[in-house]
């Protein structure tokens, strides 16, 4: 099982990651946000920052849906995010390595080309 900790210490690993000060997590590579904690909003309450549940970029649609239909117990989507290349996941539900693969894959899709030869370099 995975935690907040864990999704900071993976993400914080990778080439030129920067945390955005928030009240969970918040990592963005060139600007652009990669993993974060899932802000939950319920009609007529306040949002909740969830640390337990990150929001990962998975690229594309079909990647998004593949992840939703063959994973369900650790992936699931909300209406607010039709539409976007985002997924949230269930930290609780998932290990340490396949959490180190998704953050690892969804640096990737943001990073700029010329940073992946760097975490090449690295061994990942």
């Amino acid at each position: 099982m995975a935690d907040a900790d864990d999704v900071r210490r993976l993400a914080l690993a990778l080439p030129h990651v920067v945390e955005i000060d928030s009240d969970g997590f918040d990592f963005r590579v060139a600007g652009k946000g990669f993993v974060w904690s899932y802000p939950e909003r319920s009609p007529g309450k306040p949002r909740v920052i969830r640390t337990d549940i990150a929001v990962l970029y998975v690229g594309d649609e079909a990647e998004k849906q593949a992840l939703l239909l063959g994973e369900p117990d650790l992936f699931f989507t909300t209406a607010g995010y039709d539409g976007l290349p985002l997924v949230m996941l269930r930290l609780t539900r998932v290990g340490v390595e396949r959490l180190r693969e998704l953050v690892t894959d969804a640096w990737r899709m943001r990073a700029p080309d010329e940073l992946h030869a760097e975490l090449d370099a690295a061994g990942n």
